[in-house]
């Protein structure tokens, strides 16, 4: 990979790969590294190692020249290069950004002048100014004089078949507004609309802001959940009349937790960062604590389901349905299914499992059974959990196989199933 390129792309993920695909189908020519070997030898074996992305695109991006490396020395002489390797939470809640730095470091021993580098990567305001610009300075080259510098904000969804990179507007904003100009031209080369922020902190916090806007709804209707329930109110019919309305509503729904990278992750930066400047972010904190509340709230739902009918959840045989954090993806970054079915074991249940998207699981290291005939493994649970639904269920799963059935996605609720 030695011959220069338009773009190298540093972390082959759900971020990065969608990416990749998308420039090369524009026509550029592009490089891939990631730091695993299996995901770079799938790749290169034309094999796709993400929801989204196919084996076929795969195959199509190598007949353009598209190829992968785990190896620093083939960085090459990229034109552009765009970081998208993980931000998650250390143990203490601090954001680890050693990913972004390792990748900041390699890209700084081989940085060129004219070369336009973008942070992809979620992370807190001031990370591509405070952060990275030092470490890439560290080159002797100096950001927005001998090489360019941005951060874009990836608005990667899985699974979503409708917007994807090209047809999803790519915000922007650089160290310095040539900066910017550089990254929007970059990026119009095959996404239909890019948006220039103000500078890179702007872009850092639209990004928390979108992700932050959609915990706290969340938490919201989940409180609503609890409270409806009690009050004897059908929440989802609530919803779907409010949602009528044609300004000032935006629908969400309730569940047994929130999943994925960006929602339970990315306010946690911004909760950082004030504690930081000595500040509680009260409301951001208070939406953490429901929806990480919400799993054992589903299993004190279940126990009182299984109750009714003279049982305890001590010995129940429990099914769970769903375990990816959305639906019809085998990704599981941060589903609340792990949770729920902790708090299930610590009951004293018998917990299987079905996802036809997820061949085996565990908990804590401990495997959970997978229940191979759906229809025969309803039929034997004393209670089955819809923590996700597959579109699989949608002619499997509608009470008459169950003895007892609680659907946390108010999918059933017209059915008279219980519901959350």
């Amino acid at each position: 990979m030695s011959e220069p390129v338009d773009l190298l792309v540093i972390g082959l993920g759900y971020v990065g790969l969608p990416l990749a695909r998308e420039a090369v189908q524009a026509g550029l020519s592009v490089r891939g590294f990631d730091v695993s070997p299996q995901v770079v030898g799938r790749l290169n074996a034309a094999v796709s190692p993400v929801d989204g992305v196919s084996d076929d695109d795969i195959a199509h991006m190598r007949a353009a020249g598209f190829a992968a490396s785990c190896d620093e020395d083939n960085f090459g002489t990229p034109r552009v290069v765009v970081v998208c390797v993980p931000t998650p939470l250390g143990a203490s809640g601090r954001p680890d950004l050693s990913h972004v730095m390792e990748a900041a470091g390699m890209v700084a021993r081989r940085l060129k002048r004219g070369m336009l580098v973008v942070l992809e990567s979620t992370t807190f305001p001031g990370t591509t100014d405070d952060i990275i610009r030092p470490v890439l300075e560290e080159s002797g080259l100096r950001a927005g004089d001998d090489f360019q510098l941005a951060f874009s904000p990836e608005r990667i969804d899985p699974g979503n078949s409708d917007y994807g990179v090209r047809n999803t507007a790519k915000v922007v904003g650089g160290y310095t507004e040539d900066c910017t100009r550089r990254a929007m031209a970059f990026y119009a080369r095959f996404v239909v609309k890019v948006v220039a922020a103000k500078g890179t902190r702007e872009a850092e916090m639209a990004k928390i802001l979108e992700n932050t806007y959609r915990q706290v709804n969340i938490a919201l209707v989940n409180e609503m959940a609890m409270l409806s329930h009690e009050l004897g109110v059908d929440l989802w019919n609530a919803i779907d009349c409010a949602a009528t309305k044609p300004f000032g509503f935006a629908a969400f729904q309730p569940g047994p937790g929130v999943g994925g990278h960006c929602i339970p992750i990315d306010p946690r930066y911004l909760s950082y960062q004030a504690r930081e400047l000595g500040r509680r972010s009260q409301l951001i904190d208070l939406a953490h604590e429901i929806n990480d509340g919400m799993p054992r709230y589903v299993v004190e739902r279940a126990a009182r389901l299984v109750a009714r009918t003279g049982g305890e959840l001590t010995g129940a045989r429990v099914l769970v349905l769903g375990v990816t954090y959305k639906a019809d993806i085998a990704d599981q970054r941060e589903s609340p299914a792990g949770d729920v079915v902790r708090h299930l074991r610590q009951q004293g249940a018998d917990v299987t499992y079905h996802d036809p998207y997820v061949g085996t699981w565990a908990v804590d290291g401990l495997d959970v059974p997978a229940a191979d005939d759906l229809d025969v493994a309803l039929c034997a649970a004393d209670l089955t959990i819809v923590l996700q639904w597959h579109a699989q269920y949608r002619e499997h799963v509608d009470g008459s196989r169950t003895r007892a059935l609680f659907d946390t996605r108010g999918r059933l609720a017209d059915l008279g199933v219980a519901v959350l």
